[in-house]
């Protein structure tokens, strides 16, 4: 049976609104911690109780199979709702730290029903050809996720309230979007009770667990690599003593994977998730292991070079999220898209928080080589 058209284009578009929520407060950070005299690096804070946020929620989610349980449409819209409302309580006037750093958690929990719910939808409704649907899924999540820094770099958004109204806005929009025109799939397996022994059930499986294996190797530079790009265009201009719109580079550094994760989508259709995978991991690893060299560069050579990276590390995304629903069973791909971005996520706080440690502690110039331990890891997880 094949899709109503409009299927997949509302599913991308409800995805990008919604995970316009994910980066709100890091696209702010200067006028946010303009607000207190924090002793730590707030952004490493900022990024990461986001990240704490959607390890607690998938956890939570796939502990009790509510994506295999309940309609994903339904999960998806509630989940839209309540993380604007965590993302407009940022407004709150003379705001603590901790209320601050409270908001972005729950933010990242109420994500947790929308990133992998929204790919369980779309595996509910293609099949045979999921690996080109999640590109232009996750690529929706890189719009997403690049969007508060374009809101931010136009002038009409001096004031920052501005990021978080319109981002709270677009996730209202598109909750109520996905569960309006978006009912549940014909590939749906209805599960009706708890599978609490479900991990050890799903990682017993040698293709799901190497799938696995590789995508928790790709999260460890991911979000390190995008929480840190205007770090990363900071710490060339002082070098260089020239400037940058650090907001919009930001933007156009992480939205260009929206493109990559397209054509990898198009081109596993004949080659298979596995290769394109591959091939971005070996890719964004070199970028990882060569990222010193990248500062020397002249300037239109090193923005190419960060938008190239931008593009390869997250191309293999959907792939592996293909290879992880394909590998578990029907009644169980909801729980395992999850229970692998709660774990993936996990990872994602820890060379977060390296980065954010090491950044008083070494030359910044070298942090990112640290992040090719992940593509590293993932090469070796699906070398066969």
């Amino acid at each position: 049976m094949k899709p109503k058209f409009y299927i997949l284009p509302i599913i991308i578009i409800a995805q990008f609104f919604c995970t316009s929520l994910w980066f709100a407060g890091n696209a702010v950070i200067d006028d946010l911690a303009t607000q207190f005299n924090a002793g730590f690096n707030i952004l490493g804070y900022l990024i990461s109780f986001v990240q704490f946020g959607f390890i607690i929620g998938t956890l939570t989610f796939a502990l009790i199979t509510i994506a295999d349980r309940f309609s994903p449409s339904r999960i998806f819209m509630i989940c839209a709702f309540l993380g604007g409302l965590c993302n407009l309580s940022l407004l709150i006037p003379n705001i603590s730290i901790f209320n601050l750093l409270t908001a972005r958690f729950a933010t990242g929990f109420f994500l947790a029903g929308i990133y992998p719910i929204g790919m369980k939808i779309a595996s509910d409704y293609y099949k045979g050809n999921l690996g080109k649907a999640l590109g232009y899924l996750v690529g929706a999540l890189v719009l997403g996720t690049a969007f508060p820094h374009l809101i931010n770099q136009f002038s009409w958004s001096n004031d920052y309230n501005a990021v978080i109204i319109s981002t709270s806005i677009l996730s209202f929009i598109g909750g109520l979007t996905m569960w309006k025109f978006v009912p549940d799939g014909p590939y749906r397996k209805l599960v009706s009770k708890f599978q609490l022994g479900m991990a050890i059930q799903l990682f017993s499986i040698p293709s799901f667990r190497k799938s696995a294996l590789g995508y928790f190797g790709h999260m460890w530079e991911l979000y390190a690599f995008w929480g840190f790009i205007p770090i990363i265009l900071k710490t060339y201009t002082r070098i260089q003593s020239i400037h940058i719109e650090i907001s919009f580079w930001s933007f156009t550094i992480i939205a260009i994977g929206f493109i990559s994760c397209i054509l990898g989508g198009f081109i596993s259709l004949k080659t298979g998730s596995r290769k394109v995978a591959y091939f971005s991991l070996v890719t964004s690893g070199l970028f990882c292991l060569f990222s010193p060299f990248l500062f020397s560069l002249p300037p239109n050579m090193f923005l190419t070079a960060l938008c190239l990276w931008g593009m390869v590390v997250i191309s293999d995304s959907p792939q592996f999220s293909t290879m992880i629903a394909l590998a578990a069973p029907p009644d169980l791909k909801g729980t395992a898209l999850t229970i692998t971005n709660c774990i993936g996520f996990a990872i994602t706080i820890i060379s977060i928080q390296l980065l954010s440690f090491l950044s008083d502690k070494i030359d910044n110039t070298l942090l990112y080589i640290f992040l090719s331990i992940g593509p590293l890891f993932g090469l070796y997880s699906i070398r066969k």
